[in-house]
């Protein structure tokens, strides 16, 4: 196991540095001039000039990568170059609603598709299953935005029960409004991915149902289900384990959409913010943070999944 770890940790490492050179040169080809940009439309030539080179712009731009890169395993992402602010500072804050607001989102994604998932499969071909299935697909189809524009019509236009936007000034200071600002945000990520998760978690049930050691339950005696309790639901838990982080990396690309939507100072609102100023430095860090949250959650799965898999453990020894 210790000989796996490490080679899946020098494989998340290798992914890290890929994704951020990909990052800073995908950056560097968006049309636009920060100089430009930062010096306004009477500066000079020269002025623009004098800008870029402050910034570091006028060097190559492998040397450019190697100067950030290598602030990036100091811990130091950069500063903004539009206000010169700590980009690491920013992310710090910002992770503060969106983290919450994932972790939210996950919860409310599993506690809908494991037990509906399991109880649909355990109802198949009957109508309460078969409604179950068609429901989640339905729910499945709906897109993002509109999802959380009924939520707010609903609970916070017509019945006045939550807020619509907006996050408190001093953040968790006050957990108790914290967390109602994100009552309707979260579920409108975590319905949507509970209902994709729920298609999965039925369709992994079923298949351990199949399996011989449920039939051999099954003929000893127990009922199918109780046989499928008993002796299936570890391997639908082991499949569950493996999808989470495709869920994450859902949930994370829809907290831009939602935090937009509802106002949320996050890391989503932010990187939508700087793009459209082109604050370059603090794009590239937004966005590998982003992306070492993704791969950093797909590897912790990996190694959980492998340590509860009893086939694996087997072969680690």
């Amino acid at each position: 196991m210790l000989r796996y770890a490490l080679t899946r940790g020098a494989l998340l490492i290798a992914g890290l540095l890929v994704a951020s050179a990909l990052i800073f040169l995908a950056l560097r080809v968006f049309p636009g001039d920060v100089a430009q940009l930062l010096a306004g439309d009477k500066a000079t030539p020269a002025q623009v000039a004098e800008i870029r080179r402050s910034l570091g712009l006028d060097q190559p731009v492998l040397t450019q990568y190697l100067g950030w890169i290598g602030g990036v395993l100091r811990g130091d992402l950069g500063t903004s170059q539009l206000n010169g602010a700590s980009v690491a500072a920013e992310l710090a804050q910002k992770a503060q609603v969106t983290v919450p607001l994932a972790a939210l989102a996950l919860l409310i994604a599993l506690l809908i598709a494991v037990p509906l998932g399991i109880g649909s499969a355990m109802l198949r071909g009957r109508a309460t299953g078969t409604a179950l299935n068609v429901t989640a697909q339905a729910i499945a189809a709906v897109p993002v935005v509109w999802a959380g524009m009924m939520l707010v019509v609903v609970f916070a236009v017509w019945l006045g029960w939550l807020p619509a936007q907006g996050f408190p000034r001093d953040g968790w200071a006050d957990p108790g409004a914290a967390l109602q600002a994100l009552v309707l945000p979260a579920p409108t990520i975590g319905v949507i991915e509970g209902a994709l998760l729920l298609r999965f978690v039925r369709s992994a049930t079923l298949q351990a149902a199949s399996q011989d050691f449920v039939r051999t339950a099954a003929a000893k005696g127990l009922t199918r289900n109780r046989a499928l309790i008993q002796h299936g639901l570890p391997a639908v838990g082991l499949s569950v384990v493996t999808v989470l982080g495709i869920q994450v990396a859902g949930i994370i690309v829809g907290s831009v959409v939602v935090e937009q939507l509802f106002t949320l100072p996050g890391i989503g609102r932010m990187l939508v913010a700087d793009v459209g100023t082109r604050d370059l430095v603090k794009v590239q860090g937004e966005l590998l943070v982003l992306t070492g949250m993704v791969l950093i959650i797909g590897f912790v799965v990996d190694l959980v999944h492998r340590a509860l898999d009893p086939r694996q453990r087997e072969a680690d020894e």
